[in-house]
């Protein structure tokens, strides 16, 4: 899939890590180091802008290590870009470890996830059928 991209950041487009990767990693463009204080969020800029076929959204995810690492994770995760918003990708990061975190520019900070999607028509009703789980919510089906 080709997807139109401009690039104001003075890093290299984003790339896939390894060959089955789904994610693209996403760098800081920032003229000066941010730092995020225990429990800080911050917008943080990438300098990318995109143009999505119609049917496809970019989902914004934290990157794994740093989260396991560092307590650093996208706060609205995921976060999802329209294939409508032609403004700049930008990734809400909080900080949920005790200690400050330093982010740098050029520093991956998050993924980056195309993905289909559908649209709905509501139909409304007055019942829904049955299933075996019914109205079960949180724990319903058991611990194991």
């Amino acid at each position: 899939m080709k997807i139109k991209v401009i690039n104001h950041s003075a890093h290299s487009l984003p790339e896939y890590q390894t060959p089955l990767s789904a994610g693209l990693d996403l760098r800081a463009n920032l003229e000066e180091p941010v730092t995020l204080d225990s429990l800080e969020r911050k917008l943080i800029g990438t300098g990318l802008f995109i143009e999505l076929p119609q049917g496809y959204e970019a989902q914004i995810r934290p990157r794994s290590g740093l989260a396991y690492k560092y307590g650093l994770t996208v706060l609205n995760s995921p976060g999802t870009i329209d294939a409508d918003y032609r403004g700049e990708i930008k990734v809400l990061l909080v900080n949920l470890s005790k200690e400050p975190f330093r982010v740098e520019n050029g520093e991956r900070i998050a993924q980056m996830v195309i993905a289909k999607h559908e649209q709905i028509d509501w139909q409304p009703s007055e019942t829904l059928s049955d299933t075996e789980r019914g109205a079960g919510g949180y724990g319903s089906t058991g611990k194991k």
